[in-house]
């Protein structure tokens, strides 16, 4: 599991705590992996286990998890092992319902107020996923994807719904990458992620809004096709 050895040795000490930098660095190395697929849905999480991989105690990784819980990537049953969570049909369906809603207007009002460091890194962003989706590299595209989501959320203004955006985001994005989705919807994917960015470069903020509602249809109908022939 080469996504969780990537543990910092370093510590920093403030007023001798260092519980809350272990616990981030838990968080996101716990995140990382179910985003890439190192994790898988409906694998159970040992916190021992995920302790002696991180190189680290328990209580942070139980703190991580907790947040990961939270976010929706993470379940936790009760008198059941916590496992990475794996959403049913229904729930993809209502998140997917969710992100036609605010995903559009995050992408207005990024149009309205990008900075140029926003610009590059949705760039690079957009060029990493066409790289990947040549190679047909599912997890270089999951992280390019991931790039393009936080920044975009980043950047909001409204930081609540930028927040809300990426959770949402972050609860189906194996939907995007998983083993059923063909190279020709990665490609055109990427695509519809480059003419959001393209929309936001040119400030035209109805284009931008316009680009992510066609790209959140276009994922939402891409599954009701897994529904129909799966």
């Amino acid at each position: 599991m080469a996504e969780l050895k990537k543990l910092a040795k370093s510590k920093e000490r403030k007023n001798g705590v260092e519980r809350p930098l272990l616990r981030e660095v838990a968080y996101e190395r716990l995140k990382s992996a179910i985003q890439v697929g190192e994790l898988q849905p409906g694998e159970p999480l040992s916190e021992l286990r995920l302790s002696e991989l991180l190189q680290i105690s328990r209580t942070p990784v139980r703190e991580a998890l907790q947040l990961l819980v939270q976010e929706g990537l993470v379940k936790n049953m009760p008198n059941r092992a916590m496992t990475v969570a794996a959403p049913s049909m229904q729930e993809v369906l209502n998140v997917l319902h969710i992100r036609t809603l605010i995903d559009p207007e995050i992408a207005r009002l990024v149009a309205e107020s990008a900075t140029k460091e926003t610009l590059d890194i949705l760039h690079q962003s957009v060029q990493g996923l066409e790289e990947a989706s040549r190679n047909e590299d599912r997890v270089g595209w999951s992280k390019a994807d991931t790039l393009y989501h936080e920044t975009l959320s980043n950047a909001c203004p409204n930081f609540l719904l930028g927040q809300l955006g990426l959770q949402m985001r972050n609860r189906t994005h194996l939907v995007a990458t998983d083993v059923q989705t063909t190279p020709a919807r990665l490609e055109a994917c990427t695509l519809e992620h480059q003419e959001v960015v393209d929309a936001i470069a040119r400030r035209d903020a109805t284009a931008a809004q316009e680009a992510m509602r066609n790209h959140v249809h276009h994922l939402r109908e891409s599954f009701f096709k897994r529904l129909t022939h799966g």
